[in-house]
Order: C-alpha cells, then structure tokens, then sequence
C-alpha cells in the first residue's frame, strides 16, 4: 500500500506518498546544537530571509503561465512556515534544497536555530497582534502512522502546532473534520480546503494565516461610487471605488516609475499601495530594500485617494514553482523525509489558497495580499486613483515581515 503524507498549508497544500528508494543523510547535521550565540540574531537572520523569499515566490507566480491576466495573491509568511515546518522531517539533500530555496543558507544556521526563530515569531504575532492576526500550524496524523515522537514534539514546541489523530480510510469524517478546524481558524473564509482525500493519507500538516485590520482612518460607504477600472487598454470593468481625501504618507520611486501610497492599520500593520507606470520593472526589481526605503523617507502629505472595493480569492499549485526555485528532491523517487518517519515518503503536491477582501473599514486576508496605486490629478488636492492594475503589501512595521504581498489586475475577478 502507498501512504500518503499530506503537508496543507493555508497558503500551501503539500501532499506527500511513499517514495521508492531511500536517500542517505545524517540527522545530526540537521538537528545539531545551535551555530549562533543569540536568537535575535537568527531571528534577524530568518526574517530577512523571509521577506527575500516573499518577492522571490512573486516573481515566479506573475511569471507563471496560469496567473497570466489574473490577480496573483499570496501569503509568504505561511508558505515560509510550513516549508520550515516540513524541513524539520527532511535530511540530505532535501533538506539542504528546502533550507537553501528558503532562503536559510547562511553557514550560521542550524535547524535548531531556525525552529527557535519561527517559534519566537509565532510567540510574538500571538502575544501583540491584540487579534489582528491569527497564525500557527496544525498535524493530523492517521491512526496507522507512527512518526518519529521528536518530529511531533518539534513542530507543536517550534511552531506551535495542533496535533490530531484521524482515520483517513474514513475519507469523508476525515475531510469534514479538516474543514471545519481550517473554516474556524480563517473565521470561514476558507471553508473547504479538502475536498478528497486519499484512504492511503497518513499525515497532513496545515499552516495558516488569517489577518483582519481595520484602518487607522476608514473610507466613508457614502463616497463610495461606480467607477471604471482599466484592466487593460482593452478591457474596462466597473467597480465600486471607495474614496478618502486626508493626510497620508507617499513616496515617488523614480527608479522604478512607482508612486507608493501608506495605509495604517489601526495596529502595528500596514498595508502599501504600489501604482507603476509599468508593471513589468516593478514587479522584476522589488525587493526588502525598497519597502525599508519607502517607509523611512515616506512624507506626509494630503491626497484624494480612491481605492475600488473587492473580494478574491487565489490558488496554485506551487509544485512547478518551489522546483524552478531548487526544491526538487522531496517531489521524487530521492525525497529524503526519514526525519518525519521511517517510511520511504515524498511530497507529491504542494497547493496555495488566499483570499482577500478590501472595503471601508479594512482589509481581511487569509494567506496574501495585492493593491497598488494610480496617480492623478485634479484641482489643487492631488489624486491617487487605483483604477488600474496595482500591487500591495501587508507588513509588520515594527520587524518588517511580509504577511502578504500581491497584484490586482482585475477586481471583479473573485476567483
């Protein structure tokens, strides 16, 4: 019988079977004692790499044929997540294409490093977010499976994760019971993520993420009105644009052509509208360095701001994407997840689901996040008119980690 290791993350679905040849590792490279002196410091270094890790996984789904025409939404804080949580089963090989197409390649990072770093973030999103956001992990594992008790007491002590016993040949009670615990932790945004699964399952390991912030200074519902949005120069579509006319913080990045609106939430999070003259340079130059530069010499000033009011919800196979970026071996024969059990098993699909949804009050995400900015003008107050493809972000301004980050082509594209 071939078993099925199923790793869902709410941002990212990793499905796994049994694999039919065994590669060599040694775990003590991987689980060894920690290489650097503080947490901060690999705190420090996790979240850079994180948010290198966020635009990096932009740029391969804008590029990808599928999210042609489309908007592209995503949470890189959960799929960074569960891919850390997965990389505590993997060894060899495996394990150094996880760690390394993460971003965790610096010499002075050990596995035990890079759990303590995510179990601190965790520990901090829970202890400050005041409910803003919601975030951890959960294992479900088959009552005939028995993986490695370290592997267990790692990820719930490291990232803080549930852990269930389930019958997975009772298919149904299975999926319902995984629906429900994903439909209560994204308050029902997302409410079915199993539709079928396989009676072989062993193991599925769920990330999730659920952000709701309401905005420092909300639109008012009175202004909002009809409007056009320019999907492309062929395609017009209505939408319903909210409008604010106040003090905001901007920046004009004139080596990307990109004016860059700042929206507070009424928390320590903030979301940033990106409005290019022309997608294509902005989406292939943003990195970490720009939004640090944009929220250090942002200025004040009043606008007109008109952003339109949507729901959508995104999702990928991320299988194609994760090998471009050099995880291959833990989709194949060589998988090499001898830390999570015995067991010769291999990742056989890895799925993002996002949705997102602005109106007057705030935003709600689940997984990812994408506005961006037109500038315009009119009378003496200048405009900032989203009614054209745009990009946005949902970052953490105190640490500067990215919950969200996507584009918005068309808002009336729900899904």
């Amino acid at each position: 019988m071939n078993a099925a290791l199923s790793l869902w993350i709410l941002s990212a679905l990793v499905c796994a079977g049994r694999s039919h040849q065994h590669a060599g590792g040694d775990p003590a490279k991987v689980d060894g004692g920690s290489g650097l002196d503080g947490s901060a410091t690999s705190v420090s270094l996790v979240t850079e790499a994180n948010r290198e890790f966020a635009f990096r996984l932009y740029r391969k789904l804008a590029a990808h044929a599928d999210s042609q025409g489309k908007n592209v939404f995503f949470s890189p804080a959960s799929v960074s997540v569960a891919l850390a949580a997965l990389s505590v089963g993997a060894r060899g090989e495996t394990h150094r294409q996880l760690v390394g197409g993460l971003g965790f390649n610096d010499t002075r990072l050990t596995q035990t490093d890079i759990d303590q770093a995510f179990k601190t973030l965790l520990e901090k999103t829970r202890e400050t977010s005041n409910e803003a956001v919601s975030e951890g992990t959960a294992v479900f594992v088959d009552n005939r499976f028995s993986p490695r008790p370290e592997f267990l007491e790692n990820l719930m002590q490291s990232y803080l994760a549930d852990g269930f016993k389930v019958d997975f040949t009772q298919t149904t009670q299975s999926a319902d019971r995984i629906n429900k615990y994903v439909e209560e932790k994204t308050k029902g945004k997302i409410a079915e993520l199993v539709n079928d699964i396989d009676p072989s399952t062993v193991m599925y390991l769920i990330s999730y993420i659920y952000f709701k912030g309401k905005w420092a200074t909300p639109f008012d519902p009175q202004l909002t009105k009809e409007d056009t949005f320019t999907v492309d120069e062929n395609t017009k579509v209505p939408v319903q644009m909210m409008k604010l006319e106040e003090t905001f913080d901007t920046y004009e990045d004139k080596s990307i052509n990109t004016s860059v609106l700042h929206l507070p939430f009424n928390s320590s999070y903030s979301m940033l509208l990106l409005l290019p003259k022309d997608m294509a340079p902005l989406e292939n130059a943003i990195c970490p360095n720009h939004v640090n530069k944009w929220l250090r010499w942002m200025k004040p000033r009043k606008y007109e701001v008109h952003v339109p009011k949507f729901s959508i919800k995104t999702s990928y196979s991320l299988v194609d994407v994760l090998t471009q970026m050099g995880m291959t071996d833990m989709f194949g024969s060589g998988a090499d997840l001898t830390g999570i059990s015995e067991g010769q098993l291999k990742v056989s699909e890895v799925v993002h689901k996002a949705t997102l949804d602005v109106d007057e009050a705030g935003a709600t995400a689940t997984a990812a996040t994408g506005i961006g900015i037109t500038l315009y003008s009119m009378h003496h107050v200048p405009v900032l008119r989203f009614d054209r493809p745009f990009m946005a972000v949902i970052t953490e301004r105190n640490t500067g980690n990215i919950l969200f980050l996507g584009k918005i082509v068309n808002p009336t594209l729900e899904e």
